[in-house]
Order: C-alpha cells, then structure tokens, then sequence
C-alpha cells in the first residue's frame, strides 16, 4: 500500500529534535532570516538538518519559509536551526523594523506559497 499524498509521516517532532523542545537560543521569530555560513563538514547532521542547510545554499530564507519546506512545526525547526548556528552552519538576521511587512500580508503571502505548493 502507498501513502496518500497528503498524509505526513508519522514521525514524532520530539524523535527529530533528540528530546528537546526549546533551541538553545532564543534569536528566533518567524521572520528572522536564516542564512547559509559556507561549507561545513555535514558528516553526523540528520536529514532535516541537512535539508536545511541546503535550502538556505539557495539563499536567505526565513524560519517560517524553512518550516513550511520541511513541513515540521515552527517550534521543531526553530530547535533544529540553534543547533546549525551553534555548529556554524547557519547564521541569523533579524529584518530591519523598517522593513518588516505587515503581519497581515506576511501571512497573505504564506498563504499563497502554500497553496502553489499543493
């Protein structure tokens, strides 16, 4: 029997993160910038994480942008993405106060991502 497309793997966050439910810092919102630090050895990453490192090679990425790609919870890959800054994979921006969108079409535009994606 084949999965259905629109059923995820039944994958436990807490299995993905090692236990934990907090990341070790707290710089992450949903629109900080995440962004790729160069080539690092990957050897020992999971597979999430490794997928996080390369979707950020293609460019900055927010976290909630990362989350929607992975389809894990935000709380989950805000754990997975303190681990990649701590190892030096990954390094954090907050966007300017001046040119944050408004919460309204941040979400619009989440929105529309996830529907051109399904």
């Amino acid at each position: 029997m084949t999965p259905r497309r629109n059923e995820r793997a039944l994958v436990r966050p807490h299995v993905v993160t090692g236990g934990r439910a907090h990341p070790t810092r707290n710089v992450f919102d949903l629109v900080t910038l995440v962004i790729f630090n160069g080539d690092l050895p990957r050897g020992g990453l999971s597979p999430e994480k490794l997928r996080i490192v390369e979707l950020c090679r293609g460019g900055p990425l927010s976290v909630a942008e990362i989350a929607g790609h992975l389809g894990l919870p935000t709380g989950v890959t805000k754990v997975l993405l303190s681990d990649l800054v701590d190892d030096g994979h990954l390094t954090t921006r907050a966007g300017s106060a001046e040119g944050r969108q408004s919460k309204i079409q941040l979400l619009q535009e989440v929105l529309d991502g996830l529907r051109a994606r399904l």
